[in-house]
């Protein structure tokens, strides 16, 4: 049962970074490589923040916060100004960022054994790690479905949706792609951030391919939004939540019964597969008709 639990927990923790994703690519059709560098980024910053300059964990979480902005900023300037193609954009600064990443760790792998993290820097019941894991998710997606609701957020999504349009309404494109790519990334970075303190180390490899766990869990997502008929952002954003539970729910599944953990980037790949299949299945259909 702990299995599971533990399954549940990094669940939660990467549906941050699984809302990130669902940002750049559902909203702004972006397909956005700097998560791989952008959660390394925030590993990188709250294992130094917390063991070399002694950070408090909330002090910790907004410097990471700004670490990853900055970092889909500077995709998002790439990527608009400079008229790069995003996947190249991103691809760039996430090669960029393994380098940084290294500096700002110093080395390559940061154990946190015996620091004080968000887990247990909150008293009573609240620091259970299910119950701080489950408290970020929940909190974001409100910041974010209020924000979505506002005019503000309402020009970010029609920028998204059709940049002809938006710019004959005044919308500043450049602004908003800067902006949410920004948003994107911080909460990128807070899946990073999490992660580092629940498993208590940070190691440069650790984005490493990490774009797929979050495409998964926004595919899922996706895709239980649309068995449901979920229109709301707010409901398609829960859904995300949901399908980042499920994606590490398989993965614990599959490692139970005897997987070889080597094979667990090929489950990725093939989880990932089934989640654009089954997103994708009425294309599919409409066209063999």
């Amino acid at each position: 049962m702990g299995f599971f639990i533990t399954a549940i927990i990094l669940g939660l923790c990467y549906a941050l970074m699984g809302l990130g994703i669902y940002i750049s690519m559902k909203i702004f059709k972006i397909p956005d490589i700097t998560t791989d560098g952008s959660f390394t980024l925030g590993a990188a910053l709250t294992a130094v923040c917390l063991t070399q300059w002694q950070l408090q964990p909330f002090t910790t979480l907004l410097v990471v916060m700004i670490g990853g902005a900055v970092a889909g900023s500077l995709t998002a300037i790439i990527h608009h100004y400079f008229k790069i193609e995003a996947l190249l954009s991103g691809i760039l600064v996430m090669t960029a960022l393994y380098s940084i990443n290294l500096m700002v760790m110093g080395r390559s792998n940061i154990p946190l054994i015996n620091t004080p993290d968000i887990f247990k820097s909150l008293r009573f019941d609240l620091s259970e790690p299910y119950i701080m894991a489950l408290l970020f998710p929940a909190i974001f997606l409100l910041l974010l479905a209020i924000i979505f609701k506002t005019d503000f957020g309402i020009a970010i999504r029609a920028s998204g949706d059709n940049e002809t349009m938006s710019k004959s309404m005044g919308i500043r494109i450049g602004k908003m792609k800067i902006i949410g790519l920004a948003m994107a990334n911080a909460l990128t970075a807070v899946g990073g951030y999490l992660i580092t303190q629940y498993q208590s180390f940070a190691d440069i490899n650790m984005g490493i391919g990490i774009v797929m766990t979050g495409l998964g869990s926004v595919l899922i997502g996706d895709s239980m939004a649309n068995a449901f008929k979920v229109q709301s952002m707010a409901g398609k954003m829960i859904f995300v939540i949901a399908g980042s539970i499920v994606f590490q729910m398989i993965l614990a599944v599959s490692l139970s019964i005897g997987v070889n953990p080597n094979a667990l980037k090929l489950i990725t790949a093939v989880l990932v597969f089934a989640a654009v299949v089954l997103t994708n299945r009425k294309k599919y259909l409409s066209k063999a008709r």
